[in-house]
């Protein structure tokens, strides 16, 4: 089965306030180092599978450059990646090759490389298309930087755009909500994301938030429930216009879904490389046990050649990965084919779908389980029940 490849860039211009990636502002300096490791890890891509004990398959139908901000390297540091992957992988005629762009860092030199490499697909983390509310989180970006972003691609014959939006960024309300939302449909890109405000400790703003300061325009963050209505009003919207829903946070026009994205809930196997990237890799022929290993998220421990960490997927932690992650998917959970993969094992979950049901989280048509509206709102507490262990992929 072909391998999707994922490639870390961990640098950006400037670190968003909201977050909590293993990326940030790093010297120029650092980025050839970086480079010659990564190069170094993908001439090496079989020995690394080996010894993590998973099958490694030259063979690659989807390459996704992610970050970070992947345009921030030099052209010559991204040809070489390219050169290198071309090199020691079988790259699919007509594989889907994504990179992820920041509005504002598409240079020339970076369009006729798209062009000449096949890049065929950009993410652009636009957020918001009103200009206070990007200025509020530290994107450096306007409404028409990324507007005129889109105009270039489509110059270089790239259509297959991503926007990615957040829900719950500070100042947000309703109204701006929406016209970011008719901004994104009447950009024409095929492929939305949307993702709510994340709170934690792992970003600036969301400590801020949870200490109950000011700093960071915390303040004017919507509360819980105005970021899940405006989550609600993204779905509707969307889905108006032909932008239909396929995943918790992702919508596309049909034949516009994320082909290497789709590998990660789908558990087909890829191969992470740089920091913080993560790896699943069949261990058994039917590919229903796997293995899993990440990077150190912290770029000196990657480049000081820190160990990957490893976990092995038995049988049973298979099974819950079935769920965990199937169930992220609109299409859901066909039952008849997990027994065919898992065998009787899946009648031990019976009961958890039954409650999961009742409590009108899961609707059950026939064999297939899906999440309900509520059940995708509420989609942690419901993969808390099916799964043991943790799982990792990339976002």
């Amino acid at each position: 089965m072909p391998l999707g490849l994922y490639i870390s860039i961990p640098f950006c211009r400037t670190k968003c306030t909201y977050c909590n990636f293993a990326s940030d502002v790093f010297s120029k300096a650092v980025f050839e180092r970086y480079v010659d490791r990564l190069c170094s890890d993908l001439l090496n891509a079989a020995a690394i599978a080996d010894q993590m004990g998973g099958q490694f398959e030259r063979a690659v139908d989807s390459i996704y450059f992610g970050g970070g901000t992947p345009t921030i390297l030099d052209i010559a540091q991204l040809h070489g990646l390219f050169v290198t992957i071309s090199q020691n992988f079988q790259v699919a005629q007509g594989a889907e090759i994504t990179v992820e762009c920041a509005p504002g860092t598409l240079t020339p030199g970076a369009l006729d490389l798209f062009h000449a490499l096949g890049v065929n697909r950009v993410s652009l983390g636009v957020q918001s298309f009103v200009d206070m509310e990007s200025a509020s989180v530290a994107r450096l970006h306007k409404r028409e930087t990324v507007l005129k972003d889109i105009e270039r691609l489509r110059g270089t014959g790239i259509e297959d755009i991503n926007i990615d939006l957040i829900a719950g960024l500070p100042h947000q309300t309703p109204e701006s909500w929406m016209f970011s939302l008719d901004e994104t449909i009447g950009s024409g890109a095929p492929h939305v994301s949307v993702y709510m405000l994340e709170v934690d400790e792992d970003s600036r703003l969301g400590r801020e938030l949870i200490a109950g300061g000011t700093k960071y325009h915390a303040h004017h963050v919507p509360n819980e429930d105005l970021t899940a209505d405006l989550y609600l009003m993204a779905c509707d919207r969307l889905e108006q216009v032909g932008i239909r829903q396929y995943e918790i946070s992702n919508f596309a026009r049909p034949g516009h879904e994320s082909l290497h994205n789709l590998k990660y809930w789908r558990r087909r196997p890829y191969f992470g490389f740089g920091v913080d990237a993560h790896s699943m890799l069949s261990l058994g022929a039917d590919g229903s046990q796997a293995v899993r290993f990440s990077t150190p998220d912290s770029l000196d421990e990657y480049l000081g050649g820190a160990a990957l960490k490893r976990t092995s997927v038995d049988a049973q932690a298979a099974l819950e990965e079935h769920f965990f992650l199937g169930l992220r998917l609109n299409e859901g959970v066909d039952l008849t084919q997990a027994r065919v993969e898992f065998g009787d094992s899946i009648a031990s979950f019976e009961h958890t779908f039954r409650e999961l049901t009742e409590a009108q989280l899961l609707e059950r048509r026939g064999e297939i389980l899906r999440l309900t509206r509520r059940g995708r709102m509420l989609s942690n507490e419901v993969f808390e029940r099916f799964i043991a262990i943790s799982v990792a992929g990339e976002g």
